[in-house]
């Protein structure tokens, strides 16, 4: 009998223990109330003997509402809508939103065309001119040189309005936006969503615990005995959530690492000499053919040689500009000195306005030696590229695969280059097929597509008849531009 009641007794105390701390989580979750949800005042309900059945509705609406947050989080970025992303990634390499480019200056569009006008141009520019609108055959009129703008399809309306708003609100760049580095387009929020999700997470599991505690708690109270809980770092459930949670993100990283290898999308190095695009090719007009002539008649564009630019800064000897030389960290640079090291570099005495005398007879000027410029753009071995065949014959614009040049001070890679970003633009863009005015290179072949864009063709009894399968335009693509051998044989 004796042993019975210390049994008893003891398993009186270990109740009470439990009890006493399951209470502590009870009063745990009535502070988190009072802190979230202070106006509501009907807290008083939350008391141990009905707790159950009111947590569980709490517990759903908590748990409810983090996954919404979550989910609207990661989607933010993807749904909102970036006027000035789209406008760099579709418009950039023929516009401007200021003044004309290749194309047109795009402030102002509204008062010049008619309402609902720029959504069929941006889709199908070619159907638009076919059809003899009246407002186009004046713009076609002033621009047919540079060619027919490509079709961009697959833009959105809204996507549209979002790119023409930036092109209404553009005000120029700034020396504060040069200092501050990239524009808030492009900023990277990944860190920000990385943070949330994990702190999303800890409040998940911390009232994933409580819910368990006070589960617990009114078990014990109906009299249902429970074990203790096994801890969170033994429990197989989390242990297992965990190891798929690393694979998932070790993947993810991984793979993208590996897509990612050899690419060098925005990869700026510190040149030996200062060179700005912006005051050579922009503010000057000088041609990117000028320095780089073997793009419209070889494979490789070439770096120029000093000789090439000696030709100007025989004379040039001072930077007198109105564009101010800044570095991307915001640190200024005198381009004088900049013109002094190009006449070490060649060798040219600015004082006398000579060469260097050739004393040690290598047909050289003493002291000249070749400019040690670090190469930008870097294609696979395995990749063949030829430049004049974009430049010459595809009339590409240079600001199609490097950006705006002619706005750059310190080059930098601009798009990355990759299979997935060429084999997307051989897709879009359009080959200049007209037989008329057009590029005299495929007059002479493909004669299928120049039947297809006939408006009338013969038919079997040699009676002419509306073009069943015309075609307003050939892309790259049609022409064989995406067949592996093209660039890879």
């Amino acid at each position: 009998m004796t042993n019975t009641v210390e049994k008893l007794s003891q398993s009186a105390e270990t109740h009470a223990r439990r009890a006493k701390k399951n209470f502590q989580y009870v009063d745990i979750l009535w502070l988190w109330w009072r802190i979230f949800a202070p106006e509501t005042g009907n807290f008083s309900t939350l008391a141990p003997n009905n707790c159950m059945s009111c947590y569980r509705n709490f517990f759903r609406k908590i748990l409810s509402a983090i996954f919404f947050i979550a989910l609207l989080s990661f989607c933010v970025e993807v749904t909102a809508q970036n006027g000035e992303a789209l406008f760099k990634a579709n418009c950039a390499s023929c516009h401007k939103p200021d003044k004309d480019w290749t194309g047109p200056a795009l402030k102002g569009w509204k008062e010049r065309q008619p309402d609902g006008w720029i959504y069929k141009w941006v889709a199908n520019p070619a159907a638009v001119i076919a059809a003899g609108d009246p407002y186009v055959k004046d713009l076609y009129a002033k621009w047919k040189g540079n060619g027919v703008m490509s079709a961009f399809g697959t833009l959105k309306k809204d996507e549209i309005d979002a790119i023409m708003k930036y092109v209404d609100d553009y005000t120029g760049p700034t020396i504060k936006d040069k200092v501050d580095g990239a524009s808030s387009g492009n900023t990277d929020n990944s860190l920000l969503f990385g943070i949330l999700t994990l702190v999303l997470a800890l409040i998940t599991f911390i009232l994933v615990q409580v819910n368990s505690n006070l589960k617990k708690l009114t078990d014990e109270k109906d009299g249902v005995h429970r074990g203790e809980p096994v801890p969170f770092y033994k429990n197989k459930t989390y242990i297992m959530a965990a190891i798929l949670l690393l694979f998932a993100v070790g993947g993810y990283y991984t793979i993208n690492g590996a897509i990612g290898l050899g690419r060098q999308t925005n990869y700026q190095p510190v040149q030996p000499i200062y060179y700005s695009h912006k005051v050579h090719a922009g503010t000057n007009q000088i041609s990117c053919l000028y320095c780089h002539g073997g793009a419209q008649d070889g494979k490789h564009a070439n770096i120029p040689s000093v000789n090439v630019c000696m030709n100007c800064h025989k004379g040039i000897n001072k930077y007198e500009g109105e564009d101010k030389l800044v570095r991307e960290d915001g640190v200024a640079v005198d381009g004088t000195a900049e013109i002094q090291k190009l006449y070490e570099y060649a060798g040219w005495n600015p004082a006398t306005k000579q060469y260097n005398p050739d004393k040690n007879g290598d047909g050289m000027p003493d002291g000249a030696k070749p400019i040690d410029w670090i190469r930008i753009h870097n294609l696979p071995d395995h990749v063949y590229f030829n430049h004049s065949q974009h430049v010459k014959v595809g009339k590409q614009q240079c600001q199609t695969c490097h950006g705006n040049i002619q706005e750059m001070d310190e080059v930098y890679q601009f798009s990355n280059l990759s299979m997935g970003w060429c084999v997307n633009c051989h897709r879009e863009s359009k080959v200049d097929f007209a037989k008329d005015g057009g590029n005299k290179f495929y007059n002479g072949i493909y004669q299928k597509y120049h039947n297809m864009m006939a408006d009338s063709v013969l038919d079997k009894e040699g009676n002419r008849v509306v073009n069943p399968h015309k075609i307003d335009s050939v892309t790259v693509e049609m022409i064989g531009g995406t067949e592996c051998q093209k660039c890879h044989y």
